[in-house]
């Protein structure tokens, strides 16, 4: 078994981990909708163009149908977590919405694809549930919104089903183009909040640069990377690994935001990191339900 994909999972996450910390340096008037907009007209158009010079899109043979659902998808998940990172913080926005992901995966696997989700895939799940309890009951500085918390979930539900659909895209497609198509057609899907909130912050190049480094290295590599890594290992196993980006979140939040985590976020950390050895050392396909 090749261990390739499962590292190309793992690097996209930890690129992910940056993303919530990449928002705080941006100033309170950039609203979590023009964020996500910019991230995706960026990422995605810079990628759409290569691929079009590179003549690996043929539009009048395209999967559009499979698009637009990850399209619809992962515009839903980056409002939310936004939103959510602007509500309750870096590290627990992302540990909620991507510790959830993978236990929604699991679920909607098994009750729609039929497949039962590995013993590895639960044992790791249960370090990175047990993980992120450990981290939402940290005692430190970060504040607990329960709205922010809700958004959370729901974007790591919504992720789950941004992974199922991209997982249908990538049997059909490349990785680069199907990223390269999804992200285009995410940004024309957000593009009229470029028209409802104010986006003078844009002016500052400083702010531009920080839009785009989240579109080209969050969003076009490290979406790259993952969907690389999807198209070889089970959803569930990459949701799964994805949980390197909570541990990244919160590592940065505490070295550069200057959030706080005590001991027990500490011990949370450890669980994930235990959770993405776990998985990737010993991972194997899902069962079919009989």
């Amino acid at each position: 078994m090749s261990f390739l994909p499962y590292i190309f999972v793992l690097l996209g996450a930890i690129l992910w981990g940056t993303t919530g910390t990449a928002q705080t340096f941006l100033p309170d008037s950039a609203h979590p909708f023009i964020i996500s907009a910019g991230r995706s007209t960026v990422g995605g158009f810079s990628l759409l163009v290569i691929m079009i010079l590179l003549k690996k899109i043929n539009f009048k043979t395209w999967p559009w149908k499979e698009t637009l659902y990850a399209a619809i998808c992962i515009s839903l998940f980056q409002l939310l977590f936004f939103s959510s990172v602007l509500l309750t913080g870096v590290a627990i926005a992302s540990v909620v919405a991507i510790g959830s992901a993978p236990v929604f995966s699991g679920i909607i696997e098994w009750v729609f694809l039929k497949l039962r989700p590995s013993k590895i895939w639960g044992i790791s799940t249960s370090f990175a549930i047990v993980g992120c309890l450990f981290l939402f009951l940290n005692k430190g500085e970060i504040t607990i919104n329960p709205i922010g918390i809700l958004y959370s979930l729901i974007a790591g539900l919504i992720f789950a089903f941004y992974t199922l659909s991209s997982k249908s895209l990538l049997q059909r497609v490349e990785a680069i183009p199907a990223v390269a198509m999804t992200f285009s057609t995410s940004a024309l899907l957000l593009m009229p909040f470029f028209f409802i909130y104010d986006i003078s912050w844009l002016k500052d190049a400083g702010n531009v640069g920080i839009i785009f480094y989240l579109g080209l290295a969050t969003t076009s590599v490290a979406y790259v990377l993952y969907a690389r890594g999807l198209h070889k290992i089970p959803s569930s196993s990459a949701l799964t690994l994805s949980l390197a980006e909570p541990t990244t979140a919160a590592i940065l939040g505490v070295f550069i935001v200057g959030e706080v985590l005590g001991g027990m976020s500490c011990i949370g950390i450890l669980l994930l990191l235990g959770s993405i050895v776990v998985l990737t050392v010993g991972s194997k396909p899902n069962r079919k339900v009989a």
